[in-house]
C-alpha cells in the first residue's frame, strides 16, 4: 500500500516539509481549493499543484477532492455543463499524470460533527457525533449550528436548497448519481483516471436530507452502476463503523473481492452509548470500535497496493490547527498503520 497523507496547500498549518520526514510516507492528497465548484481545472493549475508537491520529494498521489456541484445532485437543466466541466477536470488531471480521484454525493453537507474539540479524558480533543444535538439542530433556522457550519450559504440560500431537496427522495437521488456516472466513468477510463466515491459521513440520513451511499447493501449497487475498475469507492472505515449496523470489515472485504478499492481511509472512531453518536479516536485498534489489524489484513490478504492515508486524527501535544487534520496524531497514525502492514506481510510469506 502506498502511505499519503493530507495537504490543504499552502495555508496548511501541517508544511509538506513536516509531512516528507514521516516514516513510510510515500504521497501526498490535496486538491485545488479556489476554484469554484462547477467549474474545469485547467492543466496549468494541475501542474503548479503537482510541482510544488513533487519539489519536496513527494507525489500527488490522490485528487480530494473535486466536488460534485449540488446541481448534479438535484438533476437540474444545467447539470450537463456542469458535468462536462467535471469531465474537463477529469481528462487534465489524467493528462497531468494524477490517476485517483476521491468524491462525494452527499447532499449539501460532507462530514458532520456536533464538536470539533471535545475533550477526551487523556487530555487529547478529537471531532464527535452527538446524535441527540444533532437532532436539535435546524440548518435552515441557524438557532442551533454545528461548529465549522458550511457559510458559503446564506439563510435564505440555505432554506432554498433545502427546500429542493425536500422533492429528492434515495431513489431519485440515486437516479442522478447514475446520470453522473454514466458520462463521467468513460471520461476517467480514457483518461487512466480511478474514481473513488467516498461513503457519507456519517452514513445514515440528517436534517432530512437523503443520503445513500451509507453500507454494504449500497456498495453493492453502487459497483454494480457501471462496471468498471475506474468505478470504485473511497473505502473510509471510520465513515461506515459510525453506524453500528454495519459489519466494516465485511465491506472492506467485498469491495476488496471486486477490486474496486480505490483509496483507502483509515480512521478508528469508538461508539458512544446506544444509538449512533461516536466519538474519533487514536488510530489503534484498541481505543477505537474498528480492529485496523483485520482492516491492514484484508488489504494485505488482497495484495492491494493504492493509496491509503490516516484519516482524521485527534489534537495532542498541545497541536492547535483544522479540525481532525493536526500532524502529530495523523503522523502516529501512518506509522501505525505502516507497522502493522509490515508485520502481517511478513507473517503470510
Amino acid at each position: 500500500m502506498e502511505m499519503t497523507f493530507r495537504w490543504y496547500g499552502h495555508d496548511d498549518p501541517v508544511t509538506l516539509e513536516n509531512i516528507r520526514q514521516i516514516p513510510g510516507m510515500r504521497g501526498i492528497v490535496s486538491a485545488i481549493y479556489d476554484i469554484p465548484v462547477g467549474e474545469a481545472w485547467s492543466r496549468e493549475r494541475i501542474r503548479q499543484l503537482k510541482d510544488d508537491i513533487e519539489s519536496k520529494g513527494l507525489k500527488l498521489s490522490v485528487i480530494e477532492s473535486v466536488p460534485v456541484h449540488e446541481d448534479i445532485k438535484l438533476g437540474k437543466p444545467s447539470r450537463d455543463r456542469l458535468i462536462e466541466n467535471y469531465a474537463e477536470t477529469i481528462r487534465n488531471l489524467g493528462a497531468e499524470g494524477v490517476n485517483v480521484v476521491c468524491y462525494n454525493f452527499m447532499p449539501v453537507f460532507d462530514w458532520t460533527r456536533t464538536d470539533l474539540a471535545f475533550e477526551l479524558p487523556d487530555g487529547s480533543n478529537a471531532l464527535i457525533f452527538d446524535e441527540e444535538v444533532a437532532a436539535k439542530m435546524d440548518p435552515v433556522t441557524g438557532e442551533l449550528s454545528l461548529p465549522g457550519w458550511d457559510s458559503s450559504y446564506t439563510k435564505e440560500e440555505m432554506k432554498n436548497i433545502m427546500d429542493e431537496y425536500a422533492q429528492i427522495d434515495k431513489e431519485q437521488l440515486w437516479d442522478n448519481l447514475k446520470y453522473f456516472i454514466d458520462r463521467v466513468i468513460p471520461v476517467a477510463e480514457e483518461a487512466d483516471v480511478k474514481m473513488a466515491i467516498h461513503p457519507d459521513d456519517p452514513p445514515y440520513d440528517i436534517f432530512g436530507l437523503p443520503r445513500i451511499i451509507t453500507g454494504q447493501e449500497s456498495v453493492e449497487r453502487f459497483l454494480d452502476l457501471y462496471d468498471s475498475p475506474n468505478n470504485g469507492v473511497t473505502l473510509c472505515v471510520g465513515s461506515y463503523a459510525s453506524d453500528p449496523a454495519n459489519d466494516t470489515i465485511a465491506i472492506l472485504r467485498y469491495a476488496l473481492g471486486r477490486e474496486r478499492v480505490n483509496f483507502m481511509h483509515a480512521r478508528n472512531i469508538l461508539l458512544t452509548g446506544e444509538g449512533k453518536s461516536f466519538q474519533e479516536s487514536a488510530h489503534p485498534s484498541e481505543y477505537g470500535s474498528i480492529d485496523m489489524y483485520e482492516v491492514v489484513k484484508a488489504l494485505v490478504d488482497h495484495d492491494w497496493d493504492g493509496p491509503i492515508r490516516p484519516d482524521h486524527g485527534r489534537m495532542i501535544w498541545g497541536e492547535t490547527g483544522r479540525a481532525g487534520y493536526g500532524l502529530f496524531d495523523r503522523a502516529l497514525g501512518a506509522t501505525y498503520l505502516h507497522g502493522l502492514h509490515e508485520a502481517i506481510t511478513k507473517e503470510n510469506k
